[in-house]
């Protein structure tokens, strides 16, 4: 049911389909509950009920490669990353919406809503969805009429955008999403903005966190790679799962003590090809570290509202930092092998983990391959060596698996092909992010 009314919140009906303060934060379902009553409205301006077309409806909408997706994303085994990642997502929450709304419509025929203030009459322009043919005939047919065309646009545009607003986040359902009287039309230009750019051009993972604090905060930042807000932080998957299997581009909400003013993580440099390189050949000759390298993540002080976070990885008291921005740049750049591609490495020079992570600068190689041995470290330990690899022709690659990189750059002269478990090594929790 909606939100329960209270004595000073204006009673549903009329032109209110909501009881949304003027601010509040709502999770998916959440939202979904807050907005039954546009559908009960739509329920009791039609003179006989469709279900089957309302549902199939919903389904086209929210579903890919249909004609009336509200997401026109051809999705391939060619597509970008980035691409991939955010139609899965699509597709997933999609769904799962849409089951929500036949749930929803079946319980409303029988028990439906009550509107205090009369029948729901609300005005909601044309949002360019486009409707199935039985759709269309059931709302603006002689069963329906303007009423109902228009509470159910607004229902549907309003699902749209709740849909929209949880594509960067792996954990959707936890979500706290910013919510106003309009519901969620406050995401509006910024959603624009970033469908326009995931539909014309390989996204940005600014771009992806940009629109990720629109919807959780009503707000855009600096460029960075992740936020702290009231109540939580976002940062990229990754962070504390294997970076083999992990996301590239998607983001996390992660519940935290957090308060205070938005803050953004940007990355210690924003150039990474003017960084001071070190040539892994150069390194000097060290026998396999005894022990295990455990990894954990530190965030800096606020300047400016913002800031940068280190994964800080020790080996026997010693105790080496590595920025964590190009740790995640290094992560979303890496190219991984094939299960089926059976070309073989070839001629492949061994690189020492611990002093790979104490190296200066960016470590790259200038003649053949390079392998690192990550298979048995922590999931932050093997992030943070992404952070000291030159990102480009870096090549992930699953333990035990000895086929060569499919697809990886040509950019540089040689590889460096790090060795990786694809699943947790530790069984533990997140690390906590740590203050300096």
């Amino acid at each position: 049911m909606p939100p329960a009314q209270t004595s000073t919140t204006p009673a549903l009906g009329g032109s209110r389909w909501n009881t949304f303060p003027t601010t509040r934060t709502m999770r998916a379902r959440q939202f979904f509950t807050g907005a039954e009553p546009l559908l009960q409205g739509v329920v009791d301006a039609l003179r006989s009920i469709d279900r089957e077309v309302l549902e199939h409806q919903i389904h086209a909408t929210l579903g890919l490669g249909t004609r009336e997706t509200s997401l026109p994303l051809a999705v391939g085994p060619d597509s970008a990353s980035a691409a991939r990642e955010l139609g899965a997502q699509a597709e997933k929450i999609g769904r799962e919406i849409a089951s929500w709304a036949t749930a929803t419509l079946d319980r409303l025929l029988t028990h439906r809503i009550p509107l205090p203030a009369g029948p729901l009459v609300v005005r909601s322009h044309c949002d360019g969805h486009l409707l199935t043919h039985r759709a269309a005939d059931l709302l603006m047919g002689s069963r329906g009429g303007p009423v109902a065309m228009q509470l159910y646009n607004e229902w549907l545009h309003q699902m749209v955008l709740l849909r929209d607003a949880l594509l960067p986040f792996t954990n959707w359902q936890n979500v706290p999403l910013l919510v106003t009287p309009t519901g969620l039309r406050h995401i509006e230009s910024a959603r624009d903005s970033f469908l326009t750019e995931l539909l014309v051009r390989q996204i940005r993972h600014t771009s992806i966190v940009d629109f990720a604090r629109h919807a959780v905060t009503g707000t855009s930042g600096p460029a960075g790679y992740g936020f702290d807000h009231d109540g939580g932080t976002v940062l990229p998957a990754v962070i504390g799962t294997p970076p083999l299997t992990a996301p590239r581009h998607l983001l996390t909400w992660r519940p935290g003590p957090v308060a205070g003013d938005t803050i953004t993580y940007v990355p210690e440099s924003q150039d990474y090809y003017a960084a001071p390189c070190t040539l892994i050949d150069h390194l000097p000759p060290a026998a396999a570290a005894q022990g295990p390298v455990t990894g954990r993540v530190v965030i800096g002080p606020v300047v400016d509202g913002t800031r940068t976070a280190r994964i800080a990885v020790t080996h026997d008291g010693t105790t080496a930092h590595l920025d964590l921005g190009q740790a995640l740049r290094g992560h979303r750049f890496a190219h991984q092998t094939a299960a089926t591609d059976a070309a073989t490495v070839g001629n492949t020079r061994t690189a020492e983990l611990w002093t790979a992570l104490r190296a200066p600068g960016l470590l790259w190689t200038q003649d053949g391959d390079v392998t690192l041995e990550a298979t048995g470290q922590d999931n932050l330990v093997a992030l943070a060596l992404l952070g000291r690899l030159y990102p480009d022709n870096v090549v992930l690659r699953p333990a035990g698996h000895h086929a060569g990189p499919a697809a990886a750059g040509t950019n540089g002269p040689g590889r460096l092909i790090v060795d990786l478990p694809d699943h947790d090594v530790m069984e533990r929790q997140d690390s906590p992010l740590e203050t300096q």
